[in-house]
């Protein structure tokens, strides 16, 4: 016979709140805002500054999506 091993629903429950922690993915909202102003500033690269809009938007929203976790 084979055995199936699940995982318990509070030890699922932890991992997910585990993952969902607001510190990290605000510091990588902020990297990610930071590496879009970055990218404004630069006068090397057209490309860059083409996305530099995106890239800060997307750090912005994700921003305010990250804010929402729990701590």
């Amino acid at each position: 016979m084979t055995s199936v091993t699940t995982t318990p629903p509070v030890a699922e429950s932890r991992q997910k709140r585990r993952v969902l922690r607001r510190g990290p993915w605000e510091m990588a909202a902020s990297v990610t805002i930071g590496l879009g102003v970055a990218m404004l500033m630069q006068p090397f690269f057209l490309w860059a500054f083409s996305w530099s809009f995106v890239v800060t938007l997307a750090g912005t929203v994700m921003f305010i999506i990250v804010s929402h976790f729990p701590e």
